[in-house]
């Protein structure tokens, strides 16, 4: 992997400023101050199709994902970072649209680099509305992340998630800014 210190954030809302992207900004603060290098990817402000189901990106000397998009720029990215800060609100007791369509388009990585996920540094940073994680269907986002990165050999650093309805409520929630800026070092320290 090339980037030894780079982080790269996959923002998934359509805000960009919003919960999700306020505990990704702590965790790229704490990853900042181990030394890192962060780029940030907005995916609601690129135009990535869903994938087709072509498996063109699955045949022998595939070239690559057959969808000819902003996701092309994504996997170079993606695959220069060893680190990776995904972001998402809860919307509907999943991820975002955003961030779905982008992580079904990732099944074309493995045309670009071989085993693309292995070893890679995963953290993730979610809001929610409602009390708890559960009934919002937080959970439900932060299990398909696990099972997903599990299956395919990165490595889970760690997750923040806390509820907020309103944009920019998260802020007043200092325990887990805290928490996530000592993610963002401990996603580094391993690199």
């Amino acid at each position: 992997m090339s980037g030894e210190n780079k982080v790269l954030v996959l923002l998934g809302s359509p805000r960009k400023k919003g919960n999700s992207a306020m505990l990704a900004e702590r965790i790229v603060r704490g990853a900042r101050s181990a030394g890192a290098a962060v780029e940030t990817v907005f995916l609601h402000g690129m135009t990535i199709a869903p994938c087709r189901s072509c498996y063109a990106c699955q045949r022998p000397r595939s070239k690559g994902c057959a969808i000819d998009d902003d996701m092309q720029g994504v996997y170079r990215k993606m695959l220069q970072s060893p680190a990776w800060v995904i972001a998402s609100p809860v919307y509907w007791f999943s991820m975002s649209a955003q961030t779905k369509i982008w992580m079904d388009r990732c099944f074309a990585l493995g045309a670009y680099a071989k085993n693309p996920f292995h070893g890679r540094r995963i953290a993730l940073a979610m809001s929610y509305g409602g009390e708890d994680p559960f009934d919002s269907g937080c959970v439900n986002a932060l299990r398909t992340f696990q099972d997903a990165y599990r299956y395919v050999g990165a490595e889970m650093v760690g997750m923040v998630y806390g509820s907020a309805t309103e944009a920019g409520e998260i802020a007043s929630n200092k325990p887990l800014l805290r928490e996530a800026e000592d993610l963002g070092k401990r996603l580094v320290c391993g690199l």
